[in-house]
Order: C-alpha cells, then sequence, then structure tokens
C-alpha cells in the first residue's frame, strides 16, 4: 500500500471510532428508549445521507453501481446491519462503558479472522499491542459479569462478531467491487426490519435532531 494511502486509512480509522464512541453520548440524549425505533430513524438518516453521497459521486449510474455489487455488497450490508441492531441493543441494556469496552475486541477477531479466511499475516508487534489491550479489557470488564446486565453485554459481543465479518467480507472483495453501496444496503436492511418493530413511533423533535 502506497505510503499516502496508508496514512489516508489511518486517518479515516481514527474518524470511524470518533464517529462510533458519540453514538454512546448521543443515545443517552434520547427521551425513547425503543431500541427498535432507535435503530429505525438512525437507519433512515443514514441511508438517505449515503444515497446522496452516492448520487453525487455517480448521477444516474447510481442505481446500476449499487446493484453491480451483487452478493458482496448484500452479504457486508448484512453484517453491517447487524451492527446496528447490537449496537442499540447493547447501549439500552447495559452501560456505554461495558459496551464500547466489548466492542473493542473487533480488533482481536478480525485478525484471526483475516489469518484464518484471507491467510492475511498479522506482525508480531500487532499481536503483542492486541494482546495487551485484551489484557485491559478483561481488567476493565471483570467486574460487570455480575452486574445484572448479560443480555447488553452478549449484544456487544455481537456487535464485534458482525464487525469482524463485515471487514473480511471487504476485504476480500474490495478491489473488485465498489464496497461504500454496502452502507446503504444496510440502512434499507435495517430501517425494514426495524419499521416493523419500532411502533408506536414516539420520537420527539429533538430525539430526531439527535438520531
Amino acid at each position: 500500500m502506497a505510503p499516502r494511502a496508508h496514512r489516508r486509512a489511518i486517518l479515516m480509522m481514527i474518524v470511524a471510532a470518533i464517529c462510533w464512541s458519540s453514538g454512546g453520548i448521543l443515545v443517552r440524549q434520547l427521551s425513547i428508549t425503543n431500541a427498535w425505533e432507535i435503530v429505525f430513524w438512525r437507519s433512515v438518516f443514514m441511508t438517505l445521507f449515503v444515497a446522496g453521497v452516492l448520487l453525487a459521486m455517480h448521477g444516474r449510474r447510481m442505481p446500476a453501481v449499487v446493484l453491480a455489487g451483487g452478493r458482496p455488497v448484500l452479504l457486508s450490508g448484512l453484517f453491517l446491519a447487524g451492527t446496528f441492531f447490537f449496537f442499540i441493543g447493547s447501549l439500552t441494556r447495559t452501560t456505554v462503558a461495558n459496551t464500547f469496552v466489548l466492542m473493542s475486541v473487533s480488533p482481536f477477531l478480525a485478525a484471526l479472522a483475516g489469518r484464518l479466511v484471507l491467510r492475511e499475516t498479522v506482525p508480531a508487534r500487532t499481536w503483542i499491542a492486541m494482546s495487551v489491550a485484551f489484557v485491559g479489557i478483561v481488567v476493565m470488564f471483570a467486574d460487570s459479569l455480575d452486574a445484572g446486565r448479560l443480555a447488553g453485554n452478549l449484544l456487544a459481543l455481537g456487535v464485534s462478531c458482525c464487525f469482524a465479518a463485515q471487514v473480511i467480507v471487504l476485504r476480500r472483495y474490495h478491489a473488485t467491487v465498489d464496497m461504500l453501496p454496502q452502507v446503504m444496503v444496510a440502512g434499507i436492511l435495517s430501517l425494514v426490519v426495524a419499521v416493523v418493530l419500532a411502533p408506536p413511533f414516539a420520537a420527539t423533535g429533538p430525539d430526531l435532531a439527535v438520531l
């Protein structure tokens, strides 16, 4: 990978982490607690935003670009949609700290899957860094096992599993298929499911602004 592309990837990773970290704070600002309704509105706004980006990039070719992704885009979108459900479900059943601490095992799962499925080599320094981080996760999380939040904790682990699976699909097909449409596909899949389970809708104007 070219040095410039590598630096850009690292920057995108940092921005993505910041965006994900803000999710817990924002969800706590809502007056609604129905996880399905939260997923629905987040998915609606995200789908509209990504559709606008794709339309700006491809114009009238946008539908063809989305369909051209085929099974990889659909599969990756399905895993990403899974992270939406597990993430919000976890936040509404356990603490923000527990959710994000457990989500942080995603790199371990992704590295292991990358090694097994893609035969990617993981440098020794990366394994060492991840092992040290994992010890920190165990120490931080040990006291919360008996906190009566088992469902939320397990849902947070579901986020990690879906993330790892999505990363593998992205890495497997990114060179041959434009994977950006999978974000919009994930939004569509999640809102179609959530709209059935979300009613009665109770979001206020301020809630919608946050969402």
